[in-house]
């Protein structure tokens, strides 16, 4: 089976050579791992990869491979040479050119598509209609487009694609930021439920003052078991794109909820959620979770805390095949209900300031399924959110 693993890296452009792969089996026929897939995964990578820039594109077909995940490029069939995606010249459109660009809608887009790859035959560049570069074609990179299709450009310039066909990986929030200030974890406080548990192995001061009066002045020293708090915590994190410029505030909150929460279950996701979420970033693609996973395993006492900006293509929400990395099945908003309907403490925390809400669609989109529980990520939203929390318990 291993050879067709081998066929797939190649087909990927990735550069593996023969005498690499028959290096992975000896290794597998020496048993230098125990078997499961993990020890194989990082087996493999170290053998087979050896520049960390192809990580992505290998974990994309490990994945692929080993775990049914489903690449882009495979759903829509075909594949895009680089050249055509080389970055020669920019063009700059006034706001008056960008408004003439008409945006083709999801269904004629994606057809369109479809039909680029089947015609094209060559590069383009400054064009509107075919796959290239520095044009106003809803397909390509360094150009512009309402609606477009990203492809092989490192970052997002205008925040107007609906789909990128290169799926990115994104960084883990790292817990152990220190805090900017201390207000978010006072704020998220209030938020703790106590209650006693375990043995008895605190002081009980107000029972010991009682119960030695009781015995004539002879101490009697009173034990209760100690506090612990109660409340479970779900929280799911929106990385990368959009969000890259709210990472400070976000880690800052996750680091206080690790604090402050005993019971604390985190997950990602990107822009919507659709079918499965992932616990780190790096293997992101190779290691997800189904959302119904999720579902099963924590229970509606748990409260649900959304954190993202909600800022992204309407088509990602309502759409099937909406999401602006892979086909999902089932629109966004369908996942949104569900986990809605199981977790009835839910919250929503979005980091783009109150007073812009309005003019994105998506946010107002989500904000409205939310049933208007979104609060602004500052310490006035997060109190506001807490309390709501509160009221909902």
């Amino acid at each position: 089976m291993l050879i067709d693993f081998f066929y797939q890296l190649k087909d990927a452009r990735l550069p593996v050579s023969i005498k690499e792969f028959l290096t992975l089996l000896e290794a597998l026929d020496k048993r230098v791992i125990s078997g499961s897939l993990d020890d194989f995964y990082f087996l493999a990578r170290t053998i087979l990869i050896k520049d960390e820039k192809h990580f992505d594109r290998f974990d994309q077909v490990f994945g692929h491979y080993f775990k049914g995940i489903e690449s882009l490029s495979a759903a829509l069939g075909g594949d895009i040479p680089e050249d055509w995606l080389r970055k020669e010249f920019e063009r700059f459109l006034s706001d008056e050119d960008k408004a003439k660009i008409q945006a083709m809608g999801w269904d004629k887009l994606m057809e369109t598509f479809k039909e680029r790859l089947k015609e094209q035959k060559e590069r383009h560049a400054g064009g509107n209609k075919w796959i290239g570069t520095g044009g106003t074609s809803p397909f390509g990179a360094y150009g512009y487009n309402p609606e477009g299709i990203r492809i092989g450009q490192a970052e997002s310039r205008h925040r107007r694609a609906v789909k990128v066909w290169d799926e990115r990986e994104f960084r883990n929030f790292d817990d152990s930021v220190e805090l900017g200030t201390r207000n978010i974890k006072v704020a998220l406080r209030r938020l703790r439920r106590f209650a006693r548990e375990g043995a008895e192995e605190v002081l009980d001061l107000p029972g010991t003052i009682r119960a030695t009066a009781n015995n004539a002045g002879h101490l009697d020293l009173q034990m209760v078991p100690q506090l612990h708090n109660k409340v479970k915590v779900l929280l799911f994190l929106d990385v990368g794109g959009s969000m890259d410029d709210h990472i400070k505030i976000c880690e800052e909150l996750f680091s206080a909820c690790k604090t402050e929460f005993k019971h604390l279950e985190y997950f990602y996701f990107h822009n919507c959620v659709y079918e499965s979420v992932w616990r780190d970033n790096r293997r992101r693609h190779a290691e997800r979770i189904p959302t119904e996973d999720v579902l099963h395993t924590y229970g509606p006492d748990y409260k649900l805390i959304f954190v993202g900006d909600a800022t992204m293509s309407p088509y990602e929400i309502l759409y099937p095949g909406g999401s602006v990395e892979h086909n999902n099945p089932e629109a966004g908003h369908v996942w949104i209900q569900r986990l809605l309907d199981h977790y009835r403490h839910a919250i929503w925390l979005n980091p783009v300031s109150e007073e812009y809400w309005d003019y994105t669609q998506s946010l107002t989109l989500l904000k409205q399924q939310m049933g208007q529980r979104m609060f602004p990520l500052t310490i006035d939203g997060l109190d506001r959110g807490i309390r709501v929390l509160n009221q909902q318990a």
